[in-house]
């Protein structure tokens, strides 16, 4: 085995072990072989978002440890909130050299790929209701129906009688989908559901959009100042956030800010509006929100679709409208919502992250602020630079993509060591807020069913609409299910275990199925919910409710192998296997068998753990 002069996930060679506060010292230590004869040690460092942080510091001597080793050490801080890379060169009697990241955090001489430091503004705080709780995501026209008499629908709208038909997803003669059929799920129905929701622990409701659009989905935004009539009206919004606070749940949002859709007031394509839309005059004050490149006819859309037109963040309106004092971020969160989840906020500009986050912060202290970030959140690189969205005054954490797919894996492909290093890999780069705030889902609104994955190898790739008819009411077969579901409770029992917040994507307890959209957004199946998955994850939130470790970032790594990962929050010992064997895992001295496709949880006692 090669000497390994650093390991940057072991407290002896760094301090604080993963993500530093500004100004908050951060101590290195290099070791070297006594036989190298080494002279010096310098640390070298550059910010990796341009901006010139570049230094080269000298390491001091400590001095002999052993016989055999002789350890190098340097203490500093850092004032600005950055991504730093960093490598060590030294030189000895043998000539100079470079000490580099060769992987996983192990340090080896001769490699060149640095490390990564993150410091992180040490002002950012995680709202303290986020941590230990469980978070549940709602696509609002398919939870619950409450049959409440609605107003002022539009007239062009599909409404079904057929709660829990197959949703409509056949295009017209173009290829494009220019219909949405509604079912009529509301948000009287959510808060007559809340109780259900208090069962499974869960302590803040995420809602795909609620504000007046033309599709079902709502991200087409129409008028972000009025609640969506088939969803009900601003009283409605009141009952729900009252009821939902009354136990002990939170509300968040979803804040579609980089488009609207083209049948809005402020594009108005089809003139349905009183307002005049930049679609129709160049001398409308919404005409410089968008971005043309031939009025009217040729803008900027949101990955190519024409009926959703990108705004222009940049623009000082567009900011006011969104993030001033009586803008859409803060009158929502006046009117009872707790927080903000941010649509692909990695197409919004930093500037525009950065007033979003004070608005919210400066109307509701304990406001909280997701992104939707598909990719790692500290290297992520948009618009030509590395992004800063938790390095504080952006956003407080990400949902978690990276995770759900090596849980994924894990599950079905039996890869302990991808998600032990997918973990620790977050641990180490990401702030202790960020983690904690980490949506950890398995599945959401844009992707495939999780029972769907796991009960194939994993993939199911999107298809086009020409080919969405095979996937049309399709379902798993028995033995299919029945794989799908122990997978199911294995990736649930991650969820609900790992550092971060876990969040239910609606229905995925009750056993819902269903490919890529709409069919993954079908109606949730009251009265026809799976009984044993129900009750399984009804364990897991009262788990988390009772186990303080796990509203913390503590974790401990056992081992990760075999298709097995062990490991420990706080006394709370997590053995998962995905194996369709048994195992005998032995830990400490005893032996515990654990079945194949399953996770296998022990609570000890300080006396037992000790």
């Amino acid at each position: 085995m090669h000497f390994v002069p650093y390991r940057s996930r072991e407290t002896i060679h760094k301090t604080p072990f993963g993500a530093a506060a500004s100004n908050e010292a951060v101590a290195l230590r290099v070791i070297m072989p006594r036989s190298m004869r080494c002279r010096g040690i310098k640390l070298l460092s550059s910010g990796t978002d341009g901006h010139g942080f570049d230094f080269a510091w000298d390491l001091v001597w400590e001095g002999m440890q052993g016989e055999h080793e002789e350890w190098w050490k340097i203490t500093f801080t850092l004032d600005t909130p950055a991504v730093y890379d960093y490598k060590f060169v030294y030189e000895s009697d043998f000539g100079g050299g470079v000490v580099g990241d060769e992987g996983d955090g192990v340090g080896c001489f001769g490699e060149n790929t640095p490390w990564r430091l993150t410091v992180y503004d040490a002002a950012l705080r995680l709202p303290d209701w986020v941590a230990g709780g469980v978070m549940y995501q709602i696509f609002p026209d398919r939870f619950f129906a409450s049959g409440q008499a609605k107003k002022n629908i539009p007239s062009n709208r599909v409404l079904r009688d057929d709660w829990g038909g197959v949703p409509m997803w056949q295009p017209n003669e173009r290829g494009e989908i220019t219909q949405y059929d509604f079912f009529g799920g509301d948000l009287a129905g959510i808060a007559e559901k809340l109780d259900y929701l208090v069962s499974l622990g869960v302590t803040c409701v995420y809602l795909n959009p609620i504000f007046f659009a033309e599709s079902n989905h709502r991200y087409d935004t129409a008028d972000y100042h009025t609640i969506d009539p088939l969803l009900g009206d601003l009283h409605d919004f009141h009952h729900l956030c009252d009821e939902a606070h009354r136990r002990g749940i939170h509300v968040l949002l979803d804040g579609v800010f980089s488009h609207t859709g083209a049948h809005s007031i402020y594009f108005n394509a089809d003139g349905q509006f009183d307002s005049v839309g930049a679609s129709q005059s160049a001398q409308s004050p919404y005409y410089p929100w968008y971005k043309f490149q031939h009025w009217p006819e040729a803008y900027a859309c949101w990955w190519g679709v024409r009926i959703l037109p990108e705004l222009n963040e940049s623009h000082p309106d567009v900011t006011a409208f969104f993030a001033g004092e009586d803008g859409v971020v803060r009158r929502w969160l006046r009117e009872g919502a707790d927080g903000w989840r941010l649509d692909v906020a990695d197409e919004l500009p930093d500037a525009f992250l950065d007033a979003v986050f004070a608005a919210a912060q400066a109307e509701k202290k304990d406001a909280c602020v997701l992104g939707e970030v598909w990719e790692d959140a500290v290297t992520k690189i948009s618009y030509g630079v590395r992004r800063r969205y938790l390095l504080g005054r952006q956003m407080h954490s990400v949902m978690n993509y990276p995770l759900a797919d090596a849980i994924i894996c894990f599950a079905v492909r039996k890869q302990a060591e991808q998600l032990a290093q997918t973990m620790l890999s977050q641990l180490e780069h990401y702030p202790p807020a960020a983690i904690l705030g980490l949506m950890n889902h398995i599945g959401t609104h844009d992707t495939v069913r999780a029972l769907m994955r796991l009960a194939g190898d994993g993939n199911c790739e999107n298809p086009n609409h020409e080919e969405r008819g095979q996937w049309a009411g399709k379902t798993l077969n028995p033995a299919q299910k029945n794989l799908a579901h122990k997978r199911l409770k294995l990736c649930a029992a991650l969820q609900f275990t790992l550092p971060g917040t876990p969040c239910v994507y609606y229905g995925d307890e009750a056993g819902m199925q269903g490919y890529m959209d709409p069919f993954n957004r079908g109606c949730f199946p009251w009265g026809g919910e799976d009984e044993d998955l129900l009750a399984y994850y009804r364990a897991l939130g009262a788990l988390r409710k009772s186990t303080p470790a796990l509203a913390s970032a503590e974790f401990e790594l056992i081992s990760a192998s075999l298709g097995c990962v062990c490991y420990k929050r706080g006394n709370l010992l997590v053995i998962a296997n995905a194996n369709d064997h048994q195992i005998a895992y032995r830990y400490r001295g005893a032996v515990y068998n654990v079945a194949g496709v399953s996770c296998f949880l022990l609570a000890f006692s300080e006396e037992q753990d000790s």
